[in-house]
């Protein structure tokens, strides 16, 4: 009929100027005709004023079935947060061939530098020692050396091994660390091809000095690293955090470093903002983040790269190749909380 489709654009809270240069957005627009609301989160009406010729979504609007079935052309759902939330009927989607893709790998490079960072900071207490030395505190050589831990050779565990693990690798091979891997979801010999070690989690935690947390929230694992698994770690080594909150038991994890028998790191919270009475805000061998480890410029950009290149290819009748897919057989455990708001 010499229309173009109908992409609707809903992706609060992210905001699509934000993630589609406005290069990329020309090069969209001459695609498809985009649907945008200037409101900020499109209204439901409006929303489902364009379902009936949509073909794709960029966003994380709330899609059950019964909004499915009024979108009979819809091919594609690009969720611009970085996982899958549990707000969609997947199985209709499945059953209709609708793909389901997140952007989590934009973010993956990111976050594995944040936690590379993360590492040699604590491990060498370089924001601790800024601290005090501003304060008039500092100590001079040995004195702020004495519990210093050296990345290069160390014994490392990546406990989770999909794409922010897979980031992170490479950037630990130029310090020769010995990795361990604990990853339930993967065979051995998978991790094995990437040159690190599968072990089970209590090996993991009791032999590596530095532990980096990089597993997805799942019905599985929520609060998995408790009371039991903190006993297991060494004195002295450093705790990083960098998936979900959700995957630790918190309170433990602030307990430990308080003790003295960790040291500490997390972008992470059970509750954002933190609290302002928090105790972690206390402790100086915690090292905090407001969640920004992967919420940069360049990764924001990457995410309007990876839609149109997987739009392309789904236009074409070819599959996606950029962007994370859903499958049927891990979906349902997956459960994320959705980021409120980027400010």
């Amino acid at each position: 009929m010499g229309h173009k489709p109908v992409v609707i654009s809903d992706p609060y809270p992210q905001q699509l100027e934000r993630i589609i240069s406005p290069e990329k957005k020309a090069q969209l627009l001459q695609l498809v005709d985009l649907k945008e609301s200037t409101q900020g989160r499109m209204p439901d009406r409006e929303f489902d004023s364009y379902l009936g010729e949509a073909i794709a979504i960029i966003g994380q609007t709330p899609l059950p079935r019964k909004r499915l079935e009024m979108a009979p052309h819809l091919k594609v759902i690009f969720n611009v947060e970085g996982n899958f939330y549990q707000n969609i009927d997947y199985d209709f989607c499945f059953q209709r061939n609708i793909y389901i893709l997140n952007c989590g790998g934009a973010y993956a490079d990111a976050v594995a530098e944040m936690a590379l960072c993360f590492a040699l900071d604590v491990g060498r207490g370089v924001t601790r020692e800024d601290r005090l030395f501003r304060e008039g505190r500092e100590r001079y050589v040995l004195e702020a050396n004495r519990d210093a831990v050296q990345l290069t050779g160390a014994t490392v565990g990546l406990i989770g091994f999909g794409l922010l693990g897979k980031s992170l690798k490479p950037l630990l091979e130029p310090f020769q660390c010995r990795v361990l891997v604990y990853d339930p979801w993967l065979p051995d010999n998978y991790i094995k091809e990437y040159g690190c070690i599968p072990v089970p989690l209590h090996e993991l935690l009791s032999k590596s000095t530095f532990i980096f947390v990089l597993a997805g929230v799942t019905t599985e694992n929520q609060g998995f690293i408790g009371e039991q698994e903190f006993n297991l770690i060494q004195n002295g080594s450093i705790f990083i955090l960098m998936s979900r909150a959700a995957v630790v038991d918190f309170d433990e994890f602030v307990k430990r470093v308080e003790a003295g028998q960790i040291k500490g790191a997390t972008d992470v919270f059970p509750e954002e903002p933190l609290p302002k009475n928090h105790p972690m805000r206390k402790l100086d061998n915690m090292l905090l983040s407001p969640h920004r480890a992967g919420g940069i410029p360049q990764a924001f950009y990457k995410i309007g790269e990876m839609i149109i290149d997987d739009l392309t290819l789904i236009m074409r009748g070819l599959p996606p190749m950029r962007m994370q897919q859903a499958r049927p057989e891990t979906i349902k455990k997956l459960c994320s909380r959705p980021v409120e708001k980027h400010e």
